[in-house]
């Protein structure tokens, strides 16, 4: 189980970055949102997805759900 977070501010392409707590890319503190513990990062981008509609996986934490 892991802590996720998603990105506030969107990528150049629109997409709001799901990342674990422990990602070397976690956004500051003011900028990312608290999602809640989850077994896996698609549970966690489900749950961004009620806040940002275009939301992805990190590339580098969590790549299996990460989407070009």
């Amino acid at each position: 189980m892991e802590k996720y977070f998603v990105n506030k501010v969107a990528q150049q392409n629109g997409d709001h970055e799901v990342h674990k707590s422990t990602c070397s890319y976690l956004p500051l503190e003011n900028n990312r949102q608290y999602l809640g513990v989850f077994g896996n990062c698609n549970d966690a981008v489900k749950e961004a997805k009620k806040y940002y509609h275009q939301s992805n996986g990190c590339f580098y934490c969590s790549r299996e759900c990460h989407t070009s």
